[in-house]
């Protein structure tokens, strides 16, 4: 198989695999028991949390919240600086983007029902968020800005420096999910001047259900999660630290690809987009490749259905999914691809190839040629109405 859709998951390293089973057989202690096997286990757990604060940046070790995963993170960045902020200063604006994950759009929702004022900020043709919205949407009243650092559909990196800038001038909060970023894009939570970000393990190359929220220490916080003081109050529940170790490991190899070896895929992307484009009549990209993560490409191509372009893909041997959430059966376009303005037509011709560090330039030649076979083929028979 030919793995083009490394944005939904990724492979786990063979270093990180080694990384968890050696951390499940010699931490196998309860981190937070007195003993002296907790103990091990603790003192190993803030290693690690010593270790994933350099790699981005963070000031303190204890700015790391370790948590199931990149839904969670978004969660409790939403929840927690959403009613801190409101606890602590009465402020009860949220603004978001209309191109966000629904683990960031449907918190932010549920705030909507909770008395808390939401606003979407449009993004440009490009998938961009509007910088002018935005001015117009932050104000003395904003508690919170969440706005992704790089979009899981067609790539494009968002720009959180700038909204930093704008939400911390009028005395907001800002958070970014990040979690299509790690090992893509440099991390650095100085530089971004965020005051949360969202990661996931398994969207580089570490194991499912263990992620991370970087939160700067002294935010208003509202602790999401209760039953215990895990994670300095911040996080009930035993913390998983073998998969912590896994993140751990992975993170740090996963910047490293970025520096040494992030050309090299952003070479194979482009490739990609330069041979589809010119060996298949009537496809298009979406968005724009100056401003998109290294692995991502967002291409649609007139007069197809991509459900149906998918499934002939799969039986050719090549992973890649759609825009929308649901690969097979026929859905409407989804939310980011009409916020570019795409028509329902273009959003439902459009495929999402995702790229990883395994893959080859001779995998490329082989997926554009096989969509020059089939995509002229599917045109020629009937399309849902």
């Amino acid at each position: 198989m030919i793995n083009f859709d490394q944005n939904a998951t990724t492979p786990v390293d063979e270093a990180v695999l080694n990384e968890l089973v050696r951390a499940t057989r010699e931490f196998d202690g309860n981190s937070s028991s007195g003993h002296s096997l907790g103990l091990k286990a603790g003192k190993f757990l803030e290693e690690c949390r010593a270790r994933v604060a350099k790699v981005l940046n963070a000031r303190k070790p204890g700015e790391i919240v370790f948590t199931s995963g990149g839904t969670e993170s978004d969660n409790a960045a939403i929840n927690g600086m959403g009613w801190g902020m409101r606890e602590k200063h009465g402020r009860t604006g949220i603004v978001t983007s209309a191109i966000e994950h629904r683990a960031v759009l449907a918190p932010c929702e549920w705030l909507g029902t909770q008395g808390f004022r939401v606003t979407v900020l449009p993004v440009d043709g490009n998938g961009r968020t509007r910088l002018d919205a935005a001015r117009a949407a932050v104000n003395k009243d904003t508690a919170l800005v969440s706005v992704m650092l790089a979009n899981n559909e067609i790539g494009t990196i968002q720009p959180i420096a700038e909204l930093a800038r704008l939400a911390h001038d009028h005395g907001a909060l800002i958070h970014t999910d990040a979690v299509q970023a790690a090992g893509k894009l440099e991390l650095d939570v100085q530089k971004l001047d965020v005051d949360a970000m969202s990661l996931s393990a398994h969207k580089f190359y570490g194991p499912k259900g263990v992620g991370v929220l970087y939160l700067r220490d002294r935010t208003p916080y509202h602790t999401y999660m209760l039953g215990g003081t895990h994670e300095n109050n911040r996080r009930a529940g035993t913390v998983a630290v073998p998969q912590i170790a896994a993140l751990t490991v992975a993170l740090e190899l996963a910047d490293k690809k970025r520096r040494e070896k992030g050309d090299h895929l952003r070479a194979l992307r482009d490739q990609l987009v330069r041979e589809v484009l010119a060996k298949v009549p009537g496809a298009h990209l979406n968005g724009d490749l100056e401003h998109s993560t290294l692995n991502t490409a967002s291409i649609r191509f007139d007069g197809v259905y991509g459900g149906f372009l998918l499934k002939r893909m799969d039986d050719a041997g090549i992973l890649a999914s759609a825009g929308s959430a649901c690969m097979w059966e026929r859905t409407k376009p989804s939310h980011v691809l009409n916020a570019l303005g795409l028509t329902e037509e273009q959003g439902s011709g459009t495929i999402r190839f995702s790229l990883g560090y395994t893959n080859t330039a001779q995998e490329v030649t082989q997926v554009a040629d096989t969509l020059a076979r089939l995509v002229p083929a599917l045109r020629s028979e009937p399309q849902p109405v």
